[in-house]
């Protein structure tokens, strides 16, 4: 763990673009995910009085509903849109350039928020939420993709956990500066949903100081001279001979081969148990429970005796936690391995949320229950942060090789936004249907992923593509080899009766 973060730190160049990447990237996707909780009120009654005072008649509360629902879930709609589209132009143009463009529609978007109240115009939120969504979901291919291409082989699971952190520092960030004593005001909101645009504003002027994607240099690009110049800037004192001998290898192996459509990856058989495995993990990743437990913190907290007051705050302790918990995972991940967090960890989750399933049944019957509750809360927090959360976004980048790699993220994170559309537009009425009984739907969830993992994947730690590659193949062959050895020593007993009849 401590000599991983030594080697980190040796490559000062590295740090810094985990930070600039980390700023215009991920982080956009968990602020927006999180920003509007607090001004919601403030954008409801703007909404209201801009249609009273265009029509003369205020909105039915079902209206007003609808069209807040239309603000909330057309960023899923604009995520999904970019997530797929963006495939063709990284291998086009590069990981750098694409996401430097689109650093421009996250300035666009943040122009429109800043000046809706001015133009009385609750339609230009609904087209920065738009736009934010494709920046987002851009932002969210990309930097991963670009981060895991960067990092040396040992120093991939730190590098791969920050863009999770990321995330979780957005979503913190987000409920941090909504704070009535920040930019929660009412006067405020328009300068809290542009916020946005300061951190691309951020990154679009210190991305031309990096280089290009090493991997994406040398194996999209053939230019090994370039990819040499930009390991030697990104690594600096790590040994980087090997390095480039292993993607020379890969560049070999798929000499060529074009980059594959994401129809492609479907249709092909090879890469069957990869595909399943980004399925599988990156639906699970919204469907797991955390959005129904940050949900329920508030009744939770709320029982355990937590004044009105106070509550904004401990849901903030929440956010903290997973940021916490987060950049915990990054000290152990080099030294446990990502199977083991992924499907421990989900099995743990299934474990809580039947724990809490049986605590929220008996917070009115039990004094102390509320407590027992809280507790179960952080402790899912902890799990999910520590396993899932970080393992989960860089999984395309470990397992695919580079023709695959950008049809693989467009895959994953598109079913990542699909799987936040339906949260967005399905949970409430399973809260509403289901109670605290929801948690068993995710338990269900969690349950199956952990043992899916447990199975079927690999280890990805200190391996190469090609490797990994091999590791599913005999993993998904064994079984068929014992078949087939059943079958003949069958058939060898029947000929052996038959011979001594």
């Amino acid at each position: 763990m401590a000599h991983a973060l030594l080697q980190l730190f040796e490559s000062p160049m590295l740090v810094v673009a985990i930070f600039v990447f980390g700023i215009g990237g991920n982080f956009q996707y968990g602020f927006q995910v999180s920003v509007l909780n607090s001004p919601s009120s403030y954008i409801k009654q703007f909404v209201n009085e801009t249609c009273q005072s265009r029509y003369d008649t205020p909105l039915e509360s079902w209206k007003l509903s609808l069209i807040w629902s239309f603000i909330v879930s057309i960023f899923s709609i604009g995520g999904l849109i970019g997530s797929l589209s963006i495939g063709p132009f990284t291998i086009k143009y590069g990981r750098k350039k694409c996401l430097w463009l689109n650093n421009l529609v996250a300035i666009a978007a943040a122009v429109m928020m800043w000046l809706s109240r001015t133009a009385a115009s609750f339609e230009m939120i609904m087209i920065g939420r738009f736009l934010y969504g494709i920046n987002a979901g851009v932002s969210l291919n990309i930097h991963t993709m670009y981060i895991a291409e960067c990092a040396p082989k040992r120093l991939r699971g730190i590098v791969g956990v920050t863009a999770s952190s990321f995330v979780s520092t957005g979503k913190f960030f987000g409920q941090l500066i909504g704070l009535e004593q920040i930019l929660g005001k009412e006067e405020m909101w328009p300068m809290l949903l542009a916020f946005s645009g300061l951190t691309a504003l951020i990154q679009m002027v210190t991305l031309p100081f990096f280089p290009e994607s090493p991997r994406y240099l040398l194996i999209d690009r053939g230019d090994r001279a370039k990819c040499e110049e930009a390991v030697r800037k990104l690594w600096r004192k790590v040994d980087h001979v090997s390095e480039i001998e292993e993607m020379l290898g890969e560049h070999a192996a798929i000499k060529g081969v074009k980059s594959r459509s994401t129809l492609e990856l479907i249709c092909d058989k090879t890469m069957r148990w990869q595909l399943l495995t980004v399925m599988v993990t990156f639906v699970t990743l919204q469907l797991c429970g955390i959005n129904a437990i940050y949900l329920y913190s508030f009744d939770v907290f709320r029982a355990a005796g937590i004044p009105h007051e106070n509550m904004r705050y401990v849901v903030l302790g929440t956010g903290l936690s997973e940021v916490v918990t987060n950049l915990a995972c990054i000290m152990v991940i080099e030294s446990t391995g990502r199977r083991v967090l992924m499907y421990r960890n989900y099995l743990c989750m299934s474990l809580v949320l039947g724990l809490l399933t049986i605590a929220l049944f008996l917070q009115k019957i039990i004094s102390w229950m509320p407590y027992c509750s809280m507790v179960l809360v952080f402790t899912f927090i902890f799990f999910f942060s520590s396993g899932p959360a970080g393992v989960t976004a860089p999984l395309p980048g470990e397992i695919f090789n580079q023709s695959f790699k950008p049809a693989a993220f467009g895959i994953a994170c598109g079913l990542n936004w699909i799987g936040l559309f339906i949260i967005g537009m399905v949970f409430p009425f399973i809260v509403e249907y289901l109670g605290y009984f929801c948690f068993l739907f995710f338990l269900g969830f969690c349950f199956f992923t952990g043992v899916f993992v447990w199975f079927n994947v690999p280890e990805t730690k200190n391996r190469t593509v090609l490797e990994i590659t091999e590791e599913f193949r005999k993993m998904h062959t064994k079984t068929k080899d014992k078949v087939v050895e059943t079958l003949d020593g069958i058939e060898s007993q029947i000929t052996i009766k038959d011979t001594k009849l």
